[in-house]
């Protein structure tokens, strides 16, 4: 099975150190209120101004955070630490606060977004440094957004970009295990009234510009949500994956032009769909006769992916971060 290393380790810090300060090219997402709000991005996001966007900025201090942590001795990790003394500070997310008060702010970056922030948070708290204590009224804006949200989305979000649910909620529920209980509460009861009923799932994936799969982000929530009852209803959901069926989540996307930012999404699916098929291989077991086709297709997956986490800018801003995902996962 293949591992997260320190050479992987200083790859991926040292390309996403570069991005995080890297303020142009930026998307921005504003509603323009008048022409005072045409500033740079920095004077809108004084942390979260790099990296292409600003969940991709956020998820890249995940990353550097969790590689500082897991390889602490890399001589990397002193500049990441570094630089999080000057960016994560409270003056700053003060800053990011006020964005979020701001009209037509409600749906900002909402679900994934809001989850990766939460991600970042419970991170941050394994450090022995301020930078939780700096990011925790960010988090807490975003868990009362997740508790405003959940209960009026009626229909699950099922695609495989930005607003797919299962992704923000599993990321959200990490972060509430040890935080809110409600919050779990609430993910639970939605996951389980949105899919636990789904039988026999087709997959019709990948679409042409997709980084999550919507079928295996589903099973990994179940994984989680479920418990020891998972095995039985993923047996239902996909009953034929120890036959390599269907075919389509077993097969690594073709990503034909990596220099074309939504094309590249498909390095992503394929990290993430390594990351689900690795959870939903250990939450299965080893005995149960899925399981190896399972991880046999996490491992296809990344030999797919990971030589192509850094090259060109429109995928090296992101691609980091699902491969430590692929890699290592989301437990503490």
């Amino acid at each position: 099975m293949t591992r997260l290393t320190p050479d992987h380790a200083t790859r991926f810090a040292t390309a996403t150190l570069a991005h995080l300060g890297r303020e142009y090219p930026y998307k921005m997402d504003l509603v323009l209120l008048g022409p005072e709000d045409a500033k740079p991005p920095r004077a809108h996001h004084p942390i979260f101004h790099g990296s292409f966007d600003w969940h991709s900025c956020v998820h890249g201090w995940w990353q550097i955070l969790r590689l500082a942590r897991r390889f602490a001795d890399l001589p990397i990790a002193a500049d990441i630490r570094a630089r999080a003394d000057a960016m994560l500070v409270p003056e700053k997310v003060a800053g990011e606060l006020a964005f979020l008060d701001r009209p037509y702010s409600a749906a900002f970056e909402r679900p994934y977004g809001w989850a990766w922030l939460l991600a970042l948070h419970a991170e941050a708290e394994h450090h022995d440094a301020p930078w939780a204590a700096a990011l925790e009224p960010l988090a807490a804006a975003f868990a009362a957004r997740f508790h405003a949200f959940l209960p009026k989305l009626t229909y699950p979000l099922r695609v495989g970009t930005h607003f797919n649910i299962a992704f923000a909620l599993l990321l959200a529920r990490h972060w509430a295990e040890a935080r809110d209980g409600d919050l779990v509460a609430l993910i639970d009861t939605k996951a389980r009234g949105w899919f636990e009923h789904d039988r026999d799932c087709q997959a019709w994936e990948p679409g042409g510009d997709e980084f999550l799969s919507p079928a295996l982000g589903e099973a990994h929530l179940m994984a989680v949500v479920m418990g020891q009852h998972f095995p039985r209803w993923f047996d239902a959901f996909l009953p034929r994956t120890a036959q390599g069926q269907p075919v389509t989540l077993f097969t690594p996307a073709t990503v034909s032009d990596r220099s074309d930012g939504k094309i590249a999404h498909l390095d992503g699916l394929n990290l993430s769909r390594a990351w689900c098929w690795r959870a939903v291989a250990a939450a299965l077991g080893p005995a149960h006769p899925a399981s190896p086709a399972a991880e046999a297709a996490a491992e296809r997956h990344l030999a797919a992916a990971l030589p192509n986490v850094t090259g060109d800018y429109m995928g090296e801003h992101w691609l980091a971060s699902f491969a430590l995902l692929a890699l290592d996962g989301l437990a503490d």
